[in-house]
């Protein structure tokens, strides 16, 4: 298979999975706000944060109001990972591979960018987001199931399965780096801390598979240790770098891609995330951040640059 092809099929999955990942912050961190007293919401401001786009937002913007955060958010030109811009990427990539990808992969992206595209005002209204959101979210997974169910899985889907996870890997360590940063410190407010943990977990889908692995009470160390170590959880950072391991090894001159996943695995693995707080913890982070984006540079060095 062509470089072009499978890189361009390694992009329109990281796009999709942008997208789902963006939509489904908005909708936990709206369900928050709700949650919590007002002076005690950290707003919008660690989602912008966590997209990594806060010099973008500030350009255009000069202050985190629910409305300029979630139409930024949401459908912002000047955000390259606003959902409407991850999906005209993932679109557009998609259209240029359509004679590889099964049709319905094709007419699901097509029709979820132009659901964004034509309802945003549902999505930026507080009345309508909830439902706009969800249809994303789960317009996304059906992209994702189409893919697993019908497409051959051959060197094209284990590109797209590669990019999937390392999407879903870096939003987890994001999402960890900025909301742990985020959390509310003062004695007065930390009963809702527990509020703002969990909040962490909805943000991953993980709630109640963290429940079932850790138990009921919802701790920072617990959530940490799931979240980076989990072998069994879909979006933890650990289980991300073995599935990317495991669809990368078939491929010609995988061996140079599966030792940089093996050096972010010894670190992730040897390391105690249970006791990291605070700068300790945003260190690791950062530089488990670092690494993934080492596994691209390496995946682009052998497959996508020649």
């Amino acid at each position: 298979m062509l470089s072009r092809v499978v890189e361009t099929l390694y992009w329109m999955s990281r796009y999709v999975e942008r997208a789902e990942n963006v939509a489904r912050l908005v909708n936990v961190n709206n369900l928050l706000l709700m949650d919590l007293p007002k002076g005690v919401s950290t707003g919008w401001e660690p989602i912008i944060d966590i997209i990594g786009s806060r010099e973008a937002y500030l350009e255009t913007h000069k202050d985190f109001n629910d409305r300029g955060a979630v139409k930024f958010l949401l459908v912002g030109a000047n955000n390259p990972s606003s959902i409407l811009n991850s999906l005209a990427a993932a679109r557009e990539n998609a259209r240029t591979v359509r004679d590889v990808i099964p049709r319905a992969v094709w007419e699901g992206i097509n029709s979820l960018y132009l659901y964004v595209k034509e309802n945003q005002n549902e999505g930026i209204s507080k009345r309508g987001r909830f439902a706009y959101l969800k249809h994303i979210i789960e317009q996304a997974h059906l992209v994702f199931g189409a893919l697993d169910a019908t497409c051959n899985h051959d060197h094209g889907y284990m590109f797209m399965r590669f990019g999937n996870m390392l999407e879903r890997a870096d939003m987890t360590t994001r999402i960890l780096d900025v909301r742990s940063a985020n959390l509310i410190e003062s004695e007065t407010d930390r009963p809702f801390e527990n509020i703002q943990w969990i909040s962490v977990l909805r943000s991953l889908s993980a709630y109640q598979m963290y429940r079932q692995q850790m138990g009921v009470r919802v701790k920072r160390e617990d959530v940490t240790e799931f979240m980076l170590h989990s072998e069994v959880f879909p979006r933890s950072v650990l289980f991300c770098l073995y599935e990317m391991r495991a669809v990368i090894e078939p491929i010609a001159k995988s061996e140079q891609v599966e030792a940089v996943i093996q050096d972010v695995m010894t670190d992730l693995t040897t390391t105690d995330v249970r006791q990291l707080k605070n700068g300790r913890l945003h260190q690791f982070l950062d530089d488990i951040q670092i690494d993934l984006a080492a596994i691209h540079t390496k995946l682009a060095e052998l497959y996508f640059l020649n």
